[in-house]
């Protein structure tokens, strides 16, 4: 599978193309309510936070709600930026993203109308991660190692969740590596197996993969700065507008995935699914992005992803803090996202009606005894 590596460079000079072509939100037919639909979905199986899309194929708990006759399509993105655009032109319509290319699709209205609808989960290390080369100093702590980056070289896929953390990181810490590099995942992991890479920022499960096969070491997570991460449900707004049933369909489904990824006693099936819809990654690899622990030292803990489902103060924090830095690096023209830009009602009112109360659940690191053995 071939992968490719977005900048917002490059995201904006294809919007820039998308412009001159009149393929607005009244463009997409989506068909009358309560008949059948059909829908393109863009997931990251290769993004662990956003993992319920993986439950959604692999369980398809779509079909207890959707009209009789619907057809779901799940397109693979490896990595936020390439759903972006896809939704922007159409080509997707619901959208599983981490939280720098979520809030980027909401300010692009121009060309197309992309609204968040949920929460996929918040943490401190499904995206934010740093990992140094495997014969970097042995650091007494995080603070120690975050401070080794100053003057050296740093690589992320920017445009990526991974790209606002390390960003964040140098202006809390006042760190100016020599040089900061844009490079897709496959780019990264070869460089560090040359030894032409200082560090990198990475999101799940890759971050558990370069571990596992000792070509770097994780050194700090967000926990370690109090920077946490988030991904986040989009949807077009003309979907939202012209089928309210498939929405509420499809967010009764996410909460039922949700509801999966959270009970403990799911973890081996889900790890299943991951390994049937990835490759290159192996069950223990897997099954360590989730459920296994990493080091207090490094920013390790015991929780690893806390479903809010919906918009919850803490969700909508990041969104505000996320935003405010975006914009101050001028990666997006706004410093707060338009009201509209983000729907709550549909899952406030969908968890009322289950009973159930946000968050709706979290993943927590099981015992190492437990994980597979490769």
């Amino acid at each position: 599978m071939k992968r490719r590596s977005f900048t917002l460079a490059a995201v904006a000079a294809a919007l820039s193309t998308l412009v001159a072509v009149p393929l607005m939100a009244a463009d997409v037919d989506y068909g009358k309510p309560g008949g059948p639909v059909k829908v393109v979905v863009g997931y990251q199986p290769y993004y662990t936070q956003a993992w319920s899309g993986v439950v959604m194929r692999g369980k398809k708990f779509y079909e207890k709600y959707l009209p009789k006759g619907s057809e779901v399509e799940f397109q693979i993105g490896l990595q936020g930026a390439i759903i972006v655009n896809n939704m922007l032109a159409g080509k997707q319509h619901i959208g599983y993203m981490g939280d720098m290319p979520s809030i980027v699709s909401t300010t692009k209205q121009d060309v197309a109308d992309v609204r968040l609808v949920a929460n996929l989960g918040l943490a401190f290390d499904q995206c934010n991660a740093f990992l140094v080369r495997k014969d970097a100093p042995q650091f007494k702590d995080a603070q120690e190692a975050i401070k080794w980056l100053n003057g050296k070289t740093v690589a992320v896929p920017k445009g990526s969740c991974t790209d606002r953390f390390a960003q964040a990181v140098f202006k809390k810490s006042a760190i100016q590596p020599s040089e900061y590099l844009n490079q897709n995942i496959e780019v990264i992991t070869s460089n560090f197996r040359a030894g032409k890479l200082d560090a990198a920022v990475m999101w799940e499960p890759t971050t558990s993969r370069l571990v596992e096969e000792g070509l770097a070491r994780l050194v700090a997570t967000g926990a370690s700065v109090q920077e946490n991460d988030g991904g986040f449900l989009g949807m077009r707004a003309d979907l939202i507008k012209q089928r309210p049933d498939v929405v509420k369909a499809w967010l009764n489904a996410e909460l039922d995935a949700q509801l999966f990824l959270a009970d403990s006693k799911n973890a081996a099936e889900v790890v299943k699914m991951a390994k049937e819809q990835t490759t290159g990654f192996s069950e223990k690899v897997l099954w360590n992005s989730l459920y296994g622990r990493y080091p207090a030292s490094a920013g390790g803990s015991d929780t690893r992803n806390i479903m809010h489902y919906t918009f919850t103060p803490q969700a909508r924090e990041l969104i505000n803090r996320a935003s405010a830095f975006l914009f101050s690096i001028k990666s997006i023209n706004v410093e707060k996202l338009r009201p509209e830009a983000i729907e709550s009602k549909w899952t406030e009112d969908i968890l009322k009606e289950r009973g159930l109360k946000a968050p709706i659940g979290e993943v927590r690191a099981l015992p190492d005894a437990q994980a597979p053995k490769n």
